[in-house]
């Protein structure tokens, strides 16, 4: 049974190997070259302006090809999960349906159960070991640039470690992402009983869930710290207006590499939301004026955040949360498949 299942899965195996060779050759031949860069430009242990001066000197000094390997990564990141859901889950069930080997399948030797988990098992292992590869090496390859990225204002593109794009794309989450899009491919294959009706509704419960997950769930894995910044001209740095309450961003709070800032509010000395009526400079749109006059008022931000020291208990946590649906997911299949399916 192992043996015919790798049959059947070793054309997709092999498609998979070869684009795992092919990036890393490339990250190996270009990696080295960027580890030189963030090591003379003392970016490991700078701090302050001195940081954003080294991440501007290190931007200058990057080869044309890197940022674009480094964008691609990122977008192989996203796509290897949900392609291993959609082209090896999906078909897994559909295809012996549709094919209607189904019966003649179950009426061998191999018990229904047997000839489900073995599927399950090879082909979803073969799912988070692809995804577990290819974050390892782009997870390596990438550390430079995502250390500069996390440096406030030091580059043009600003990312924090647990922000929707680095944390989907790093660590261990993608192993299970892909352990869970593979799940939920043959959960909507055997629902279904149409590939390409499996294959699209898997890519959009994912695409969905995953987008649903890093803005409104993600923030709520772990309480988050919050702190209180005192305002002055000093670390006001922007500063905007919404409903009719005064908006800043405090240099302070996100001086701390990487932190992902979830809620600011500015408060007074009484602990109450600063009403943007009271300073009358600020809704004229002049910023000296309007910094001036906020700091003649002691005001304060109320800040929530989660510390990027936490990354990899977001990971550890997120991990656990979808390998578990996954698990949910293929009992789900082993129960329906066996009771309903003839």
């Amino acid at each position: 049974m192992i043996w015919l299942t790798w049959r059947q899965f070793r054309a997709q195996a092999a498609g998979a190997a070869a684009v795992a060779a092919v990036l890393a050759i490339l990250l190996a031949v270009t990696g080295p070259y960027l580890v030189h860069l963030y090591e003379i430009n003392g970016i490991a242990t700078c701090t302050g302006v001195a940081c954003r001066s080294a991440s501007g000197t290190f931007d200058n000094e990057l080869p044309w090809f890197d940022p674009v390997l480094y964008l691609l990564g990122i977008g192989v990141m996203f796509a290897v999960p949900a392609i291993t859901g959609v082209f090896w889950g999906a078909p897994l069930i559909t295809r012996e349906i549709e094919a209607r080997t189904l019966p003649l399948t179950w009426n061998q030797s191999v018990t229904r159960t047997r000839w489900l988990a073995v599927k399950l098992g090879l082909v979803g292992l073969g799912s988070m070991a692809t995804a577990g590869l290819f974050s390892l090496m782009l997870t390596w390859w990438s550390s430079p640039m995502d250390s500069v990225l996390e440096i406030p204002y030091g580059h043009r593109l600003s990312l924090e470690r647990l922000g929707p794009v680095l944390f989907d794309t790093r660590g261990v989450v993608p192993i299970a992402y892909a352990a869970f899009a593979f799940a939920l491919g043959v959960t909507a294959g055997m629902l279904t009983r149409r590939t390409v009706s499996a294959m699209a509704a898997t890519l959009g419960v994912f695409a969905a869930l995953q987008f649903a997950w890093a803005e409104w769930i993600r923030a709520h894995l772990i309480p988050p710290v919050t702190t209180i910044v005192p305002l002055n001209v000093a670390n006001i740095t922007q500063i905007g207006t919404k409903g009719g309450l005064i908006s800043v961003n405090a240099v302070p709070i996100l001086s701390q590499q990487g932190a992902w800032v979830l809620s600011g509010q500015v408060i007074d000395t009484a602990g109450h939301p600063f009403q943007a009526a009271a300073a009358p400079a600020c809704q004229a749109g002049n910023f000296p004026a309007c910094q001036a006059s906020l700091s003649r008022f002691h005001l304060r931000d109320l800040i929530s955040y989660e510390p990027a020291s936490r990354f990899w208990e977001f990971q550890w946590v997120e991990t656990g949360v979808f390998l578990a649906l996954a698990l949910a997911l293929a009992g789900c299949c082993l129960w329906w498949l066996i009771r309903r399916i003839a």
